[in-house]
Formats: C-alpha cells, structure tokens, sequence
C-alpha cells in the first residue's frame, strides 16, 4: 500500500477526533468529515490543532480523494458512501485499526462483550497499575485508542516495549479491523444486544465479536466465556486455531474466593457485587498474571478498585433504603445479573427507548426479587404487556427526579432501588451517562428532602 498522506475522518466524537490528532501527529494531512453537528468541546481541539473539518454534510469529492478513510464505529458499512469507497480500493479503517497501525511496540489486551466490558477493562488496568506494570485504559472507554497513542509520540513513549494498552473494543469497533492483534483478547459473553446492526441474526453478531481473534497467533491469548452459549456455539463451527483458547467458567457464587493460575483472591472485601462481577473478575485476573503481575498486588487491587460509574454503583440510602445506580444496563441481560446480585427486595426502575427486547427470560427473577416496577420511560406499553400478570405496582414516570421520589414512596426500609433499565435511554436523555448523573443527583438532592408527593400506582 502507498505511504499515506491525505486521511480522511467520518465523525467527529472521541475516536475520529483521536484518530485526526494521531494522523496530524504523523504528518498527514487530515480532514474530518461530520455530517451530523460537531460538538463543541471537540470543535475546539480541532480548531486547535489546525485540522480542518466541516459539519452538517459530507464533501463526497474531498472524501473520495484520500488515501484512506477512518470512519466512526456508528457509521454502518453497509452505508453506500462506505460501499463506493471499498469498490473504489480506498482503505476505510475504524480508529481502532488506524491507531495499531502506528502504535509501535507494545502490549495490547483487548475486551469485548455484551455486558460486563467496561468494568473489566478498567478492572484489569487497576491491577496492572498495582503491580507495577504501566498500563493505559481506553478504546470504547475513555481515550480513543489514537488519542493514547498520538500522546506517547507527543511524549516519546512510542519505542517503549513495556507500555500495555487495555482496550474495551465493541462490536461496531471490530467489524473494522484487519491488522489488529491483541496480545490477549477477552471475550466475556454474547447475548442478544444491537441486533438491529446485524439482520436480527445473532450469529451475525457473534461473527463481529470474534474478528477480536482474527489475527492472534501461537503464543497470543485467547481467554472466552465457557458458559456462555453463544460463544461456544460458535466455536464448534470456527474451531480456535492460532492463540492458546482458555475457556473459563462461572466461580461459585457462594464462598466470595477465586481460584486462577494456583493462587486464590478473596473477593469478600471488593466492591465488585455479584456473580456477574466475579466473572469479570475472573477474566481480569487470568489476564494480569498472563501479564506478568504479582499475585500479592493482584489481592489488594481487588480490594482497592472502585467500580465506574453507572454499573451498580452505590449512590446512598433514604429511610433505610439503598439506591443503586445500574444505568448501563440497557439490555435484558445486564438486567438478569442485576437483579442476581439483589438480596434484598427491589423497586425496579426500568424503561427507556426498547430495543424489542424479550423479557419473558427475567419475568421468575422480577417475580422473585421486584416488589414494584417504576417504568421510566415515553412508551411503556412493552413493559405493561410483558410485567402485568405479576400483578405488581407499576408506576410510570417521565424523569428520572420523578422516578426516584415515586421509587421512595413505595419502598419500606431495608429494599434496594435499583435503576437497571434494560433499554436504551435516547427517548428522554442524551445517553445512559446522563440519566444515571441525573438519577444520582436526584437521590442526594431526595435525601435531603421532605417531601412526600402520592404515587400514581397503576395495577
């Protein structure tokens, strides 16, 4: 392939933006292409570091005269643009592809899932950090990829073989990759999840997670979910041949200790809450040892992470009542470990933009652990069909202040509120970040209040 000189960037969020610095950093010349509005604080870095951009269109001519196109992972290759570009032998790369490209030596463990990727991957990198190895967190979590990596060129780090990278890929993020080669690749589940992106076939689906393998080799790592079936569907018909394939399998939930590689961690002391979470952490462990870190720095990095925001994250009590912020969980699967994880009864807030989600595999678990349902959401038609022979309180609200006073009048002292709402939350809020800050604030600003409105129950 030719030496590359004119990139050009399709969107403008973290990864196109990181991908624009990486490729002006190397010299390119770099145009970022947002047919959508650029914001603001991106706006800004761009106009900083001279690289042009437009918005609100796409200049077909610009784009089709660069070397290669790095494209946002929410721009679907089935888009004609996409396809012209291909047929015409323009390389069109995701960030994350880009950024391996020119990452230099180094260690990659990348994560990938439907639930559970964010906590693993800032998980792993804790541990890593408290063993002594450094470690950079990114890809689908904080930092771009390229934005890591255009910092250690800024910074000269680029020739440094001890450097790791842990990198939560998605699904979207993987189908654009070719080159990429992950020293150790995670791949924690595959649940029905964005199915609308793959023709409503899971397979599909499963395909795009396992391009995470594609390009391992002999002496790489392939750590997978051996409970899952899913994945091990897969795998009896693309059959693992190149990395080590180490399947792991669910720690018993009941005695809080792990047991990996000869040593065993204590989980008792961890803010890690679940089954789910122990299983993330199991794949976290397997990966740091495999890294080289120290059992010892493994057992008090266990007990010293604190959890990201939005997965089950303890936010405070009112009147003996504990609330939970779990607004990551926007598909029916992250809500069945949620609820899992419960041991106390539940005031469920649930709701959103439904992805056609199938909630006939959690309705014994909400008739077990839910004493009342707070849906938080436009259309909760879905929610009313697929809840209501439970006979349960179901409350419907528009905000998610709302949600957490109408949640405190129905709850007693000594239930959990649990925000784990199963959909997608564009329908009332930005992302799932903006409604677990606004359910936060709601609950601190709920502790202090006094106020004692009357629920509107719906039986």
């Amino acid at each position: 392939m030719k030496k590359l000189q004119n990139i050009v960037v399709l969107g403008s969020g973290e990864s196109g933006v990181g991908a624009a610095l990486l490729a002006k950093r190397l010299g390119m010349t770099v145009f970022v292409s947002d047919k959508g509005r650029i914001p603001d604080l991106f706006k800004e870095e761009l106009l900083r570091a001279d690289i042009a951009f437009e918005e609100g269109q796409h200049d077909l001519v610009r784009i089709q005269a660069a070397d290669a196109v790095v494209k946002s992972p929410g721009i679907p290759n089935a888009l004609p643009m996409i396809q012209a570009l291909r047929a015409a032998g323009t390389p069109v790369w995701g960030e994350v592809e880009f950024a391996w490209r020119f990452a230099g030596p180094c260690r990659v463990a990348a994560v990938t899932g439907s639930n559970g990727k964010t906590t693993t991957t800032t998980l792993l990198h804790h541990l890593l950090e408290q063993s002594g190895i450094p470690a950079r967190a990114g890809g689908n979590v904080g930092y771009a990829f390229a934005r890591l990596i255009e910092q250690d060129l800024a910074e000269g780090r680029q020739h440094d073989v001890t450097r790791v990278f842990v990198l939560e890929i998605s699904s979207f993020q993987l189908e654009d990759t070719e080159a990429f080669r992950p020293d150790i690749s995670l791949l924690l589940n595959i649940t029905p999840d964005h199915l609308d992106r793959y023709d409503y076939q899971l397979e599909k689906y499963a395909a795009a997670k396992f391009r995470i393998v594609q390009q391992q080799q002999a002496g790489d790592l392939f750590l997978y979910n051996a409970d899952n079936p899913a994945t091990v569907n897969f795998l009896q018909t693309h059959p693992i041949n190149n990395p080590e394939a180490r399947g792991l399998n669910q720690p018993a939930a009941t005695t809080g200790m792990l047991q990996t590689g000869g040593h065993t961690f204590d989980l008792t002391r961890s803010a890690l809450r679940g089954p789910h979470n122990a299983f993330n952490a199991l794949f976290a462990l397997e990966a740091a040892l495999a890294l080289g870190a120290n059992p010892d720095a493994l057992q008090k990095g266990l007990t010293t992470y604190t959890p990201p925001a939005h997965r089950m994250e303890p936010v405070g009590y009112i009147n003996g009542v504990e609330y939970i912020n779990d607004s990551k969980a926007t598909n029916v699967d992250a809500v069945f470990y949620a609820l899992s994880a419960m041991q106390k009864p539940v005031i469920w807030i649930v709701g959103g933009q439904d992805k056609g989600n199938d909630y006939s595999q959690i309705l014994p678990l909400v008739a077990e652990k839910v004493r009342a349902l707070v849906c938080l959401g436009i259309d909760n038609a879905p929610l009313f069909k697929a809840f209501e022979s439970l006979h349960k309180p179901m409350v419907q609200v528009r905000s998610a202040q709302d949600a957490v006073v109408q949640s405190a009048l129905l709850a007693q002292s000594g239930d959990v509120v649990l925000l784990s709402p199963a959909c997608a939350s564009f329908d009332l809020f930005t992302n799932y970040m903006e409604r677990g800050d606004l359910f936060r604030q709601a609950v601190l600003d709920t502790i202090a209040s006094t106020d004692k409105p009357t629920p509107h129950v719906i039986r």
